[in-house]
């Protein structure tokens, strides 16, 4: 298939500045410049860089020596956040060659692209820093019942559903309904190692029928509610059809007495399954065919791309190269992505030879060719120890491969629960549980497990990403971290004993936070929190004892959009209601840095990963940044969402 060049495979028209045709594209030219933690570094341009840029410039290849037309484009009469002045923005071969005051007239390069900004605001390309990426694209496929404010309401939701499927489950409430393999088959993990064989389970009283595809929903919050949900709800209007909901944390599972029975977990005394058991159930939901829930990530990466991120770091409990290897060879290339490998494929990562920072393609490009990822070229992660050193984005870049998209990102280990399924690992007991069992919480990787994963890890070339909610597990990860002298990152973080906050910092932990939840759980928290909230969702304490930050939204438990992730972190405040602990907020410049790995502005020698926004980012006020028009999104100099 002969590529196309890219101001016709993006569906836009560019203005060019002489009547000579660019040359055909390389598809997805731009390496990850977002490594994971090397953005931490603001060092400058380095002369081997400098070197090779000028020999783009020159038209040379700058790797072979072979010579060959650079493609040059250049935003021209756009601003840099909080500036007022306009300037030029070069980019020649996805590289920032230049950024100079505003000049009429075409630019010097003859065969240049222009794209005219008009004074927009030319921002970083955005990151969010955890994703489950899969699930986020099947999300607005299942029955949304967030709304729901008792297990009462989420039932008539579900009844409501039911009765307009004719017991028979649409796309439009569902994941793919019919497209979904046998639950019950892929379910079979439940109360057993994740890849075990199956248990054979026998249909429920009611008659459920294992070819019948769950109707699945999504949002569920039950902190908050005056009543207890339970399959026999469920059961009361679902009879024999199979009733999967997800709760809006992702860390319990509602089922009716039909999906229980699939599960093999029939009899089961509430329904309500949580932790691991929750998690089996969405590996199990997880079990679509492959062209159906790409074709999902493709429309999810297409909606990311329009507001204005150029990457994700995607947490998905799957075996993720499998799953990226395969959408890059099938033409994926609106997004990079580092994904997570966890303890039950540690195993097999190991054996196949990747580790963090281990580049990958697909198997050959579209036109037969082979495409090359070693994972020990001079100067990728894997060559440098890893990615907790202070490599640019730059360097990363042309020394890694410019062409590859995907890596592997974090160990991805989870030690306690969550607020709303009241299983976050605390000091202090939920008020109403107290003397039962589980009352501060569930450590779900106790510290000697967590300490031999993260020691096999990291000699395996990982950087470890703990998962940690609770303050008493906030406090042993950072132990475990201190204990085995690596870095890596504490994800969420949402509750942190004061004397916690400095060692992010000593330890060199990046708190990987998603400002958005404290929005949801506001209430939840001043309810089983009561007293600690003024260190909940603490970004300002952990920006003022050093910390590095890494914002995300934790989709689909919150929309993959780093403008509401920011506004949150600015305004802590959603739908009218006055902020809520507004001594948290953090800077607008600090929220962007912390969605645009440490950058708020494009500079020489950045890859050019880029958003251009029709309002300044540094001067917008929270409500309306959450709808912050984008107006073009580029992955290397290559349009990946385009409205001007």
């Amino acid at each position: 298939m002969r590529a196309r060049s890219w101001p016709a495979r993006c569906g836009t028209r560019i203005r060019r500045s002489s009547a000579t045709r660019m040359p055909p594209a390389r598809r997805g030219r731009g390496r990850n410049d977002g490594v994971w933690a090397g953005f931490r570094s603001e060092s400058p341009p380095f002369p081997e860089f400098a070197s090779r840029l000028r020999r783009f410039v020159a038209g040379w290849s700058g790797t072979t020596g072979s010579p060959r037309m650079s493609e040059v484009l250049v935003l021209t009469g756009g601003r840099m956040p909080g500036a007022v002045d306009l300037v030029d923005v070069t980019i020649i071969d996805g590289i920032v060659a230049a950024i100079e005051p505003a000049r009429s007239g075409d630019p010097s390069h003859q065969d240049a692209q222009l794209i005219a900004l008009d004074g927009r605001w030319v921002v970083p390309g955005l990151w969010d820093n955890h994703v489950h990426f899969s699930q986020w694209a099947a999300a607005s496929r299942r029955l949304d019942v967030s709304a729901a404010r008792s297990a009462a309401e989420t039932v008539a939701l579900v009844a409501a559903a039911l009765r307009r499927a004719t017991h028979s489950v649409s796309g439009a409430h569902s994941d793919a309904g019919s497209s979904h393999r046998s639950f019950a088959a892929a379910s079979g993990t439940i109360g057993g190692a994740p890849g075990t064989t199956p248990r054979q389970t026998e249909p429920a009283g009611g008659g459920a029928d294992a070819r019948v595809a769950p109707l699945v929903g999504v949002g569920f919050r039950d902190g908050l509610w005056p009543d207890e949900p339970t399959a026999a709800l469920l059961d009361a209007v679902t009879g024999p059809h199979p009733v999967v909901l997800i709760s809006g944390d992702l860390h319990c599972c509602w089922l009716n007495s039909a999906a229980l029975a699939q599960t093999g977990l029939a009899g089961h005394p509430t329904g309500l399954l949580r932790e691991e058991e929750a998690f089996a159930v969405h590996r199990a939901l997880d079990e679509v065919p492959a062209e159906v829930v790409d074709a999902w990530a493709l429309d999810s990466a297409q909606a990311a791309a329009a507001r204005g991120v150029v990457g994700i770091v995607d947490l998905e409990m799957a075996w993720n190269h499998e799953v990226w290897t395969r959408r890059l060879a099938a033409g994926h290339d609106l997004l990079r992505v580092e994904f997570g490998v966890y303890p039950h494929h540690l195993d097999r990562a190991i054996t196949e030879g990747i580790r963090t920072g281990t580049p990958v393609s697909a198997p050959s490009d579209r036109a037969g060719s082979p495409v090359s990822a070693p994972s020990d070229r001079a100067g990728s992660p894997a060559s440098r120890g890893g990615f907790g050193s202070s490599v640019t984005a730059p360097r990363a870049a042309l020394a890694g491969g410019a062409s590859v998209l995907v890596h592997v990102g974090p160990f991805k280990v989870i030690t306690d629960g969550s607020l709303n399924t009241r299983t976050a690992y605390c000091f202090d007991e939920y008020p109403g549980l107290e003397g039962q069992p589980g009352s501060r919480g569930l450590l779900t990787t106790p510290p000697d497990e967590l300490r031999a994963l993260l020691t096999r890890a990291v000699a395996a070339g990982f950087v470890p990403a703990v998962h940690a909610i609770g303050d008493h597990a906030n406090r042993l990860a950072l132990d475990a971290f201190e204990e085995l002298g690596c870095g890596g990152s504490l994800e969420h973080a949402q509750l942190v004993s004061e004397s916690d906050f400095g060692r992010f910092a000593a330890l060199g932990v990046t708190a990987s936070v998603q400002p958005e939840h404290a929005m949801d759980d506001r209430d939840v928290a001043e309810r089983y929190w009561s007293g600690r909230t003024g260190r909940s969702f603490a970004l300002a304490s952990l920006l003022e004892a050093g910390a590095v930050l890494a914002m995300g939204s934790d989709a689909p438990v919150a929309p993959l959009d780093p403008w509401v992730t920011m506004a949150a972190a600015i305004g802590r405040a959603r739908d009218g209601r006055e902020p809520w602990h507004p001594e948290q907020s953090i800077a607008a410049s600090a929220a962007l840095a912390a969605s645009a790995r440490g950058r708020t502005s494009s500079r020489v020698g950045d890859v050019a990963d880029i958003a251009v926004t029709e309002l300044d980012p540094l001067a917008t006020p929270p409500d309306a940044l959450r709808t912050m028009p984008v107006a073009l999104t580029l992955l290397a100099g290559r349009p990946t969402h385009r409205t001007l």
